[in-house]
Formats: structure tokens, sequence, C-alpha cells
């Protein structure tokens, strides 16, 4: 079977989570030597280059470059189109091809505050997608029923998770510095970083003297009282995006990470902490539980006092640290990247 895929995100300088996914999931399948014709609107990088993927880059931006790929997977040979991250080609393609849209979230649908422009395309292109969809992939059992609650005329066996593995496949056990807490996310207010940083400010003096909370992320929507806050508090700073090796030294040095997010997909940075037996506080929310299970300590993340309580209570307590740090590696072994493609290859089996 050959598939084509759009791999735009995976080519992206600064990959968030769904080009962390889409990179992930492309670099499986190029290890298994699965036939593949890749989209892309930029060349591949240099990690995949070299790798025998037959790349069709076409450099328009916007909506032309949905209709020329669209155009173009008709006359192609492949069996199947995935569409890890966009819902405009399967809207054009429609029945006329066997399309397999990805669902990460359902942000665009929620009350949250989210970007306005992928709100107002995904409102209007996802329903279509789904309806017209040869199968449906999920990166969690949460978006899922999220799915089926939210339409109804979807039925439960068309609906596939495959979850996500690590950035990388191994990686040794995290040694904390006793100075950072770590937030690792995109700007913007479904992250939560605002009440994360007012939790801050309201522990004891000594623990702030002692740890330094560090945001890091691009910016991106509805970011600039994050930046404020940031900036006039002291002993919070923001590092921006930074690369592949500075996020892992970041991982592997900071002695809790904490994202208290109002809503997640799936939560690859959690599951990337989680595999180096970082003390992670989350939330309860979305699919959070699903990949943290038992390693994490969860808080409301709509009250700052009860991300301060957990701040507080992980930051004095070593007992609890280690023995979150020892589920944390169990729990994360149960995502990988073998697992995701062993599942998209059993979703998609008779489906062309």
């Amino acid at each position: 079977m050959r598939f084509a895929i759009d791999i735009r995100e995976a080519c992206r300088p600064q990959r968030a989570g769904k080009g962390q996914w889409t990179y992930g999931f492309l670099s499986e399948l190029l290890r298994r030597e699965i036939p593949l014709i890749a989209y892309s609107d930029a060349p591949l990088p240099p990690s995949l280059s070299g790798r025998g993927i037959d790349v069709r880059q076409f450099s328009n931006r916007g909506l032309s470059w949905h209709f020329q790929v669209a155009s173009d997977v008709r006359r192609r040979d492949a069996d199947l189109y995935i569409s890890p991250t966009s819902f405009i080609v399967p809207c054009l393609l429609g029945r006329k091809f066997p399309v397999i849209p990805m669902v990460h979230d359902l942000i665009a649908f929620r009350r949250e505050p989210h970007n306005r422009r992928a709100t107002f395309i995904e409102c209007r292109t996802l329903p279509r997608a789904l309806r017209s969809a040869a199968h449906i992939l999920t990166t969690s059992e949460s978006t899922k029923r999220d799915l089926l609650d939210r339409y109804r005329f979807l039925h439960e066996e068309f609906i596939s998770p495959i979850f996500a593995g690590p950035m990388n496949e191994e990686r040794p056990i995290s040694i904390p510095d006793h100075r950072t807490i770590l937030c690792i996310a995109t700007l913007c207010p479904r992250k939560n970083q605002l009440r994360l940083i007012e939790a801050y400010s309201r522990l004891p003096s000594p623990l702030r003297a002692q740890y330094e909370l560090l945001l890091v992320g691009a910016r991106g929507w509805m970011d600039d009282d994050i930046l404020a806050l940031a900036a006039r508090t002291p002993g919070v700073s923001w590092k921006g995006y930074v690369d592949d090796d500075e996020y892992d030294r970041l991982l592997s040095t900071c002695t809790l990470f904490a994202l208290p997010s109002l809503y997640e997909g799936f939560g690859m940075q959690l599951l990337d902490a989680l595999q180096r037996g970082v003390t992670v506080l989350t939330s309860d929310r979305g699919s959070i539980r699903e990949v943290c299970g038992n390693a994490a300590h969860y808080v409301d993340p709509m009250d700052s006092s009860s991300i301060a309580e957990g701040l507080e209570l992980l930051l004095r307590s070593d007992n609890m640290r280690l023995d979150l740090c020892e589920r944390a590696r169990q729990q994360a072994k149960r995502f990988t990247w073998v697992r995701t493609a062993d599942h998209f290859l059993e979703a998609v089996r008779g489906v062309a």
C-alpha cells in the first residue's frame, strides 16, 4: 500500500505539537520503508533528507496549495491520502479519493480562547471532512469521545486512536538542578501560563528564591497578558522557542515540569517529561490523565491557589518527587511511535 501524506508541519523550523506529531509519525513510516508520496511547501529538514521519500513540494501558500495538492493526489497512484494537520484537502477530495484525516483535538469548538483563523477554518471544514472520510484517526481516546459526542453521525468503529510517541526513543533519567520549574508550551490562554505565573507568585518567598519559573515556547495568540505578567513577576522568565538540543537539556535538568493546561488532545511535552522521569504537575483535562496516568500530580487549572498548593507540595517533598519519577518512566513506556504506526496500519487495513 502506498500513502500520500501532508508533511508541511514536519518541515517547519519551529515545530509545535502537530508538527512534532507529524515528524515522529513520518519518521517511523520511513524507518519501515513504507512507500510514501509526501506533500510540502518547504524543503525536507536535514534529518529526513536522503530517506527515499518521494516529495512533491509546491511553493505556493494558502488555499491554492491545497487545491494544487488535491489535483495532484487525484492523478497519482497512491492508495490513501493521510491528512495529519488540516481538513481542507480532505474536503476538496471528498469521497472521490480515500482520505484519512487525523483529529488531534476539538479545541476550535471549545469555549477556551483559540486562534481565530484556525477556529474559523476548522469549524467549516471538519464536519465535511468527517462525513467523507474513509476512516478517522485521533491522538487519544479522549478526542475520539469528543468526536462521538459532537457528531452523532459517526460510529465508534469508524474512529481509531493511534496516540503518539516521544521526541526521542530513549532518554536518560533527568538530573534535577533544584532551581527550575519548567513550562514548555506555545504561549496562549489554553496552556494556562497566566494562572501558572499567578500561582508561582503565591509561593513562599524561600521557594521563589530557590526556584525560577521558566516559560519556553513560541508566541501564540492572546498572549500579551502572559508576557506582561511574566515581565513584572520576579523569578519568572520567558525563553521563547528553543531548538531540539536545548529542549532536551531543559527537560533533563528541571526539577518540576508544570503544564496546568485547560485542554489537551494528547500532550507531547508531558510524555517527553515522563520519559525522563521528571516530576509533572498538570490538570485532569482532555487526554492528560490518559497520557500521565498515576505518574503526575493533578491540580484544578482554573484555580491559581490549587496550582500554587501543588507546586509547593511537590517542591517541598523529595519523597513525592521520587515516587512520581519512578512511576513516570513506566508510564511513558506505554507510548512509542512503533505502537502508533502499528495502530495506524491496523486501522487502514482494508480501507483502500
